[in-house]
């Protein structure tokens, strides 16, 4: 328990409060290269003061890497030559004078409940580079395959962790990609990674939530058994590099692992089949190109999601890549990736409101650049920063709006112009995070979390 004689008794009395309702509500938080004892000491110590957002308030992320076409899905442009048009019609939309691509019917069908930027830009053309300035709004470093700042999810670790006690603040689904990690604020500030793929077939469940060899949950059930079985824990625990040592932050770390809500907010096997089906359990398509274009059905990623923001989780970023489509492009997106995408983007923006999440959750999708607007002479559509497109709904976000355009041909902004920053920017108000606090790199050189940007009034 949380020694009175190391705080006052009004604050004891609270964190007395605190540690009762999170261990009890509480699984395991494994983060990647964090124990859990370092992470409770943190959270007594690093409350930020002055916050008084809603513990409830979250992001999700779905991160579309390889860079989706915006002409050919939330920026078509009808009136272009055919080589720009490329083969799709497009459709009207529940709200006057937007139109999508004509593989988007249900999202058009809901488009009061979410937004669209179409007027995004930056100027770096690479995958890894891209991903960076998305993901931290500084460009990449030396290696962009790694961190050179902290990304969105880490930013929030290291500012609300102490405010979600009993789950991890960041998740990843399914692993980390290029651009999500923490850079010099350490591995502990990593994402949560679920390692297993709700993807695929068969039953779900989080490697993560394991104990040491010879440890049983019945074990751990009662709090004077766990006492009374430090000795032997702490020989089990040597043996495996679990954990350094038993001290009281260890143990309330170890009663988190006895507990059931992260277990049950990780739980993909609990929703219901009609549910599950909702969002899409689709057979992994294969798309006709040479390269990497095979579209997995992450829709039960969109899914695992919904059930960790309503568990309390406050950013989750969902891999559903892979849209590089330099080849067949129009073949990919027809017979793959617009038809489940919008069947599992329309199913959680729906499954949020009805579920009253979709005021606190905001939701972002976007990749680190859109495609070409010349179609290229493999039918497909190259790496294009210049101009591309976002959807965004939720966390106050009014739906049916338009931010921005592009011009005739989809090349560059032609009014209103986003950047990278900006939309980090707006996902960091929605969480109360503190954009000017400056963290030093491993060069003791200080860095604020967002050098630029603006949150995109437009939207609210």
């Amino acid at each position: 328990m949380w020694r009175q004689e190391r705080i006052g008794c009004a604050e004891f009395r609270r964190q007395l409060a605190l540690d009762r309702r999170a261990f009890i509500k509480s699984g395991v938080l494994a983060f990647a290269g964090l124990k859990l004892s370092d992470l409770l000491r943190w959270e007594a110590r690093a409350a930020l003061p002055g916050k008084s957002v809603s513990r409830q308030n979250s992001v999700i992320i779905l991160w579309m890497r390889g860079g989706p076409s915006h002409i050919d899905m939330w920026d078509p442009k009808p009136d272009a030559p055919i080589e720009i048009r490329g083969e799709f019609r497009t459709i009207p939309t529940k709200v006057p004078g937007i139109q999508l691509t004509e593989l988007l019917p249900l999202s058009a069908r809901m488009m009061d409940k979410w937004s669209i930027i179409r007027s995004l830009y930056h100027d770096d053309a690479g995958h890894s580079s891209g991903d960076q300035i998305c993901f931290t709004g500084y460009p990449a470093g030396r290696d962009p395959e790694q961190n050179a700042m902290p990304s969105c999810g880490s930013i929030v670790a290291k500012q609300l962790q102490a405010q979600s006690p009993g789950l991890p603040a960041y998740v990843m689904i399914p692993k980390k990609v290029p651009g999500a990690g923490a850079a010099y604020l350490g591995a502990p500030f990593d994402p949560f990674e679920t390692i297993a793929d709700p993807a695929r077939t068969g039953s779900f469940q989080v490697p993560n939530f394991t104990l040491p060899a010879g440890i049983s949950m019945q074990r751990l059930a009662g709090r004077r058994e766990l006492l009374d079985g430090l000795d032997r824990l702490r020989r089990d625990v040597d043996e495996t590099g679990k954990m350094e040592a038993m001290d009281e932050f260890q143990r309330h770390a170890w009663e988190m692992v006895s507990g059931q809500a992260a277990r049950q907010a990780f739980d993909l096997d609990a929703e219901p089949a009609k549910m599950r089906e909702r969002y899409g359990i689709i057979p992994e398509f294969k798309a006709p190109t040479p390269d990497r274009c095979g579209v997995p059905a992450w829709s039960q990623r969109l899914l695992l999601a919904r059930r960790l923001v309503e568990a309390g989780v406050r950013l989750v970023t969902v891999d559903v890549r892979w849209w590089d489509t330099h080849v067949q492009n129009f073949d990919s997106l027809r017979n793959g990736f617009l038809p489940r995408w919008d069947r599992a983007f329309s199913a959680l923006i729906g499954d949020l409101e009805e579920r009253g999440l979709l005021d606190t959750t905001m939701v972002l999708a976007w990749g680190e650049f859109g495609r070409t607007p010349q179609i290229n002479a493999q039918a497909g559509r190259d790496h294009w920063p210049g101009v591309f497109s976002a959807g965004m709904a939720g966390g106050g976000i009014q739906g049916g709006r338009v931010v921005g355009s592009s011009d005739d041909k989809g090349t560059v902004p032609a009014s209103n112009p986003k950047t990278p920053q900006d939309v980090l920017a707006t996902i960091y108000r929605h969480l109360g995070i503190d954009t000017k606090a400056q963290y030093a790199d491993l060069a003791g050189r200080p860095h604020p979390v967002l050098s630029s940007g603006e949150p995109i009034a437009e939207l609210f």
